[in-house]
């Protein structure tokens, strides 16, 4: 679909507000649909439109207790998601399918525009949310949807990388969310259970889709395993490879399958490229120095969680039919996560993610890739597609 489609067929059921540049950069905003980024382009009203937009929920107009999956190309949770510090099973429940569900704080409801103009929109809401462990949370949150400039560019990926964003030829929309969470009850323990932000960008999956994950070398025997598969069980050899330089996911939309990378083993760049479409997607984010040493929250369905405070910081999803052969939409996820931490009342935690779409001849977008990603597209291409 062409980004004025998309745009229109949500016009028909929302109210966007859109930030737009100069060369054609374009960036719809939901806030009625809990302050979504729904989609974007770098080539104006009838350039591609990347986010996925599930047309077939929306139409439908019927909420959904468990997830109002609406799409979105960046879309704020709070982790974890498994475990007995859990914010999306009930005290008590058998951590399955059929218990899950996303807290109504997060799933339904309009978020207040603050401030809103071409280049930003600016959010707040408020949420009251209990955990798997019966603790309860209240928050104030906060969330900018703003436009990056080339020299912010330059900045978080290097002069070299820069050079080739602004070469002739070159199509690129570019954007920052800065996600706030602040502690409007009690002070917040390990022992009751803490929370983080975690951000999931829905991309069209596509049969030339793969997700490129960097991830720092090293012996397992110090660092662990490269990467976590086994999130919705064993991920055939075809769909996953574990590279020199990054993990290759094949983002088919077509098995249901997750992968993540550990505090020490993660980078703060994730990276997704449309062989068939010839665009790249980057992903940024704020990460610490050293992740090992802060506290991230583990997400995996099982009760109890030995290690409820060890975590992934980053990780892909894509669909694909489930055991009842039901499927959430044609979508693959880059997602991050923030550490967590003890607040106490009125303290906050601040994730900022930053997405970047290109498109390029194919020279170009090899080069940003073995840049910032440390990939070469052709090598990808052979072996994964």
């Amino acid at each position: 679909m062409s980004y004025r489609e998309e745009k229109a067929f949500m016009g028909e059921y929302v109210n966007l507000v859109e930030l737009k540049t100069a060369d054609g950069g374009r960036v719809a905003v939901a806030p009625e649909w809990q302050g979504r980024v729904m989609t974007s382009t770098c080539g104006g009203d009838d350039g591609p439109s990347f986010g996925f937009v599930n047309r077939a929920f929306i139409e439908a107009g019927q909420l959904d207790p468990k997830f109002n999956n609406y799409g979105g190309e960046e879309r704020l949770w709070l982790s974890p998601e498994g475990g007995q510090f859990s914010l999306w099973f009930k005290p008590g429940a058998e951590q399955n399918m059929e218990n899950w569900f996303t807290a109504p704080a997060i799933n339904k409801g309009a978020w207040d525009v603050a401030e809103q103009d071409d280049s930003l929109c600016r959010m707040t809401t408020a949420m009251k949310l209990q955990n798997a462990s019966a603790t309860d949370f209240e928050f104030e949150v906060a969330r900018d949807v703003r436009l990056l400039t080339p020299n912010e560019l330059n900045g978080l990926f290097g002069e070299a990388a820069g050079k080739l964003m602004g070469a002739g030829g070159v199509k690129l929309v570019a954007y920052e969310t800065m996600n706030q969470i602040t502690n409007a009850g009690p002070a917040m323990t390990k022992e009751k259970g803490l929370v983080s932000i975690w951000i999931l960008c829905m991309l069209n999956a596509g049969p030339e889709t793969v997700t490129i994950v960097p991830y720092k070398p090293g012996d397992e025997a110090k660092l662990g395993p490269v990467v976590k598969s086994d999130y919705f069980g064993e991920i055939p050899m075809d769909r996953l490879m574990i590279a020199p330089e990054a993990v290759l996911f094949k983002a088919d939309g077509r098995h249901r399958s997750k992968i993540g990378t550990s505090q020490r083993r993660a980078r703060n760049v994730l990276g997704s490229v449309d062989l068939q479409l010839g665009a790249l997607t980057l992903a940024q984010f704020t990460m610490p120095d050293d992740p090992a040493a802060k506290l991230y929250m583990n997400n995996m369905w099982e009760v109890p969680q030995a290690e409820p405070y060890t975590g992934d910081v980053a990780n892909a999803y894509n669909d694909g039919p489930n055991k009842t052969g039901e499927q959430l939409g044609a979508f693959c996820e880059i997602e991050s996560l923030s550490p967590a931490g003890e607040l106490a009342a009125g303290e906050s935690l601040v994730h900022r993610h930053r997405t970047l779409h290109v498109r390029a001849d194919a020279a170009t977008l090899n080069a940003l890739a073995k840049e910032i990603l440390g990939v070469d597209l052709d090598a990808v291409c052979k072996e994964m597609v």
